[in-house]
């Protein structure tokens, strides 16, 4: 599929918001459905792109999906150190998945942690129950840090995968 990664535009922000709820609603990833607090962090892009690169993949003018990349820095990096960056909320509608969407995000988040000088990482947190990301991830060359994992609320445990640059 042809697509384009590219970072967001506030006419993004509603619809990649959306897309990111509708991700982690449908697939199970919010314990108390629609009326989980987080549902609101992963509604607020505009939030998001304040603080880091907001980056979407388009395909004939439609938003397939999103990524955040948090440089090093970041208030939005909850893992990475100083010589790391780190990409969250990962996400891809229903309707573009299996089309290597997710793959092409978490390559532009690889590129841009590249060509910032100094970082020799690349850290990300994901549900255990997000196996499609996984599968990404480990493709990818990325490698599972059990030694990182944490839970930012009780009864959530995050794991961790970091690819050396």
């Amino acid at each position: 599929m042809d697509m384009v990664i590219r970072t967001a535009v506030p006419a993004d922000h509603e619809t990649l918001g959306e897309i990111t709820a509708q991700a982690y609603l449908a697939d199970g990833h919010l314990d108390f459905n629609e009326d989980d607090p987080y549902l609101h962090v992963l509604r607020d892009v505009a939030g998001r792109a304040a603080r880091a690169e907001v980056l979407v993949a388009e395909h004939d003018g439609q938003v397939l999906g999103g990524v955040t990349f948090a440089a090093p820095g970041s208030p939005l990096a909850d893992i990475a150190g100083p010589d790391e960056a780190e990409f969250r909320m990962l996400a891809v509608a229903h309707a573009a998945r299996g089309r290597g969407v997710g793959e092409a995000l978490v390559r532009a988040c690889v590129e841009r942690a590249r060509a910032i000088e100094g970082v020799t990482g690349l850290v990300l947190s994901t549900q255990h129950s997000m196996a499609g990301a996984h599968r990404i991830y480990v493709r990818l060359g990325f490698e599972r840090t059990p030694e990182r994992d944490w839970a930012p609320i009780e009864g959530l445990k995050l794991l961790t995968y970091r690819l050396k640059l």
